[in-house]
């Protein structure tokens, strides 16, 4: 009886939840509570399901769901819930994913550090790009497999037992005592992780996270399908002619970037980085074996790089990150200098992952000085000739700019370019990310795409639909975008000429770097360090909670690129939430759409102004 009360209030739900649970890849940052982001939404939607409210206000009130769309999102939330419920678990006992072999390598991780056993059993087959031989040699990890004729047949097992189902019905899950995991994989949807167990519970946490980092949640959309499965009603229609779709957004990333290598398509731009970094290390353990492996990273690089880029060096005592130090009077060629110099000394293997222009403070290196370091012939300890290094430039900033062609400033340097989906190529409706090498990089490219396959992150269908609908127009509307932005600018300056604004010169904006963010550093006051740190903190917020509430078209959100209105954020508690307390700015990054309007931006800032003066 219960389980038919949870499918007609989820029937309900469906009729009346907000077009934003679908469409937008950020939900609600008005209504967030950080230190609540993983509890608030599910605990006020149970409320709601308690008094057998599903309609269209109460439904739209309830507050953000996790973090951002890669770790949770309103219906995986509700997914999750209701599948938790059939189950008998606890609510945060399920855990969605768009991959099918991601939920498995959450637990085989975790388990490395352990040294604990796990054992994974399934029926017919296993995940078509499942593959065990090199997920123990270039991840690390350790396991056995076990093929039964059915889910009675698993015994007792010293360790972790994973049971993998593979099936179009997504919810006809068995739990067993002998089961510690139960991943429940549809063919087109994504896949359930189930922990079993309260000696499990800890896991939770690690999933949660190999989610949020490598991977992504089942989509809203998916998420739609599965919760009209589970209710028995009609689906949605697939996305038509997918392949045509695809090699559309293959073509504008072909004429985008100037390069014919092959590009990948995966499910976000950190799923993109991931298989960058995994493909890089399998190469690396071919072409260079037995040589160290660094992988070069500013430390307040975006947060997400940062973490991920040091959870991968924790699998393996052969990887290390090496700070390369580029913002707050660094040079990052002169860093970049240094770096490169101590790693050919050890005969190491040098990957760079940078942000071109760097957040927040939107700077761009000289290119030519950037060249010749990275072009320069270097020595080992021994006199050997040292490896050259792959530069890899997250272009999330400025996908516009020409970096990957034969003509362009780095074509004699092995260089990679990605891109976050999430900003330009879709104006924030999707979270899909994309990534290719130059011509001399091109040979790195086929690791990389196995390894993208191999973790099921590629993107998609309606990903690939909603990029191919978009791209065609990004240039155009980064190049809008920007004309906002410098005007929104140059008034701050005339309004606040003692605050110091962090944006791209004129010159550069001439050589096509042309962002639409740029980041705000307001003046302060104070005696010591500490007070001008706590009032410049005040101001911050002071100006975003002006803005927000004063303009509709302005949001709290850490994303930029997208189709309408201002973005507002302070990068220290968003996009830099995981790097050193030392390394975080906390300044106010500003991210203009090509449609807003400029004027009542100018008018509540100028109000702003005369209230602090």
């Amino acid at each position: 009886m219960e389980n038919n009360n949870i499918k007609a209030y989820l029937s309900d739900v469906l009729k009346n939840m907000p077009d934003d649970w679908v469409r937008l890849t950020t939900h609600r940052l008005d209504i967030y509570d950080e230190s609540k982001a993983k509890t608030q939404f599910i605990e006020q939607f149970e409320g709601l399901f308690n008094n057998i409210n599903a309609n269209k206000e109460s439904l739209a009130a309830l507050p953000t769901a996790f973090d951002y769309i890669r770790l949770g999102h309103p219906l995986s939330c509700v997914l999750e819930w209701a599948v938790a419920k059939f189950n008998n678990l606890p609510t945060d006992g399920v855990i969605s994913f768009a991959s099918s072999t991601m939920p498995i390598m959450a637990i085989l991780r975790k388990n490395l550090f352990t040294q604990k056993a796990t054992r994974i059993v399934y029926t017919d087959s296993l995940p078509q790009h499942f593959d065990a031989e090199r997920i123990k040699t270039v991840y690390g990890y350790n396991f056995e497999l076990q093929k039964v004729g059915s889910i009675n047949e698993v015994s007792a097992f010293q360790g972790n037992t994973i049971f993998l189902c593979q099936q179009e019905a997504l919810f006809d899950i068995s739990l067993t005592d002998e089961i510690d995991f139960f991943v429940s994989i549809h063919p087109h949807l994504g896949s359930l992780i189930l922990v079993n167990g309260e000696a499990n519970q800890e896991y939770i946490g690690e999933i949660q996270h190999v989610r949020r980092r490598e991977s992504i949640a089942m989509t809203p959309s998916n998420c739609q399908v599965a919760l009209q499965l589970l209710t028995e009603q009609q689906t949605e229609e697939s996305i038509a002619n997918p392949s045509e779709q695809k090699q559309a957004v293959l073509s504008c990333i072909k004429d985008i970037t100037g390069s014919n290598t092959k590009a990948i398509v995966g499910s976000s731009g950190l799923s993109v980085q991931y298989a960058l970094m995994m493909g890089l290390i399998d190469y690396s353990q071919t072409e260079y074996a037995g040589k160290a492996i660094k992988f070069v990273v500013p430390p307040n690089c975006y947060g997400g790089t940062n973490d991920q880029a040091r959870r991968v060096a924790a699998c393996s005592e052969n990887i290390e990150v090496v700070d390369l130090l580029v913002d707050s009077g660094n040079n990052m060629v002169d860093s970049l200098d240094s770096v490169l110099g101590k790693i050919a000394q050890e005969d190491a293997v040098a990957f760079i992952i940078v942000e071109i222009p760097t957040n927040p403070r939107v700077e761009v290196p000289d290119l030519e000085k950037l060249k010749q370091v990275l072009t320069e012939s270097r020595k080992t300890a021994n006199g050997e000739q040292a490896v050259d290094p792959v530069f890899i430039i997250d272009q999330t900033f400025c996908p516009n700019v020409s970096f990957l062609g034969e003509e362009d400033i780095l074509s004699e340097v092995r260089t990679i370019s990605y891109v976050s989906g999430s900003k330009f190529p879709s104006g924030g409706l999707c979270t899909a990310g994309y990534g290719l090498a130059n011509k001399r990089g091109a040979a790195l490219m086929d690791k990389i795409e196995e390894h993208l396959l191999l973790c099921n992150n590629e993107a998609t269908d309606l990903q690939l639909a909603l990029l191919a609908q978009q791209m065609p127009s990004m240039i155009q509307r980064i190049a809008d975008a920007y004309v906002n932005t410098r005007a929104f600018v140059n008034f701050i300056k005339e309004q606040l000429p003692e605050a110091k604004i962090n944006f791209v010169s004129e010159e550069l904006a001439q050589q096509s770097f042309t962002p639409s963010v740029f980041s705000l550093d307001l003046p302060t006051k104070g005696d010591t360090a500490e007070e001008r740190e706590t009032y410049k903190r005040g101001l911050n917020n002071k100006l975003i909670n002006m803005m927000i509430g004063q303009i509709a078209e302005s949001k709290y959100c850490v994303s930029y690129g997208q189709l309408k209105g201002v973005y507002w954020t302070i990068p220290a508690t968003s996009t830099q939430g995981t790097t050193k307390e030392e390394d975080k700015d906390y300044i106010a990054r500003v991210s203009c759409s090509p449609n807003m309007d400029l004027e009542k931006h100018r008018q509540v800032f100028r109000q702003f102004v005369e209230e602090i003066q």
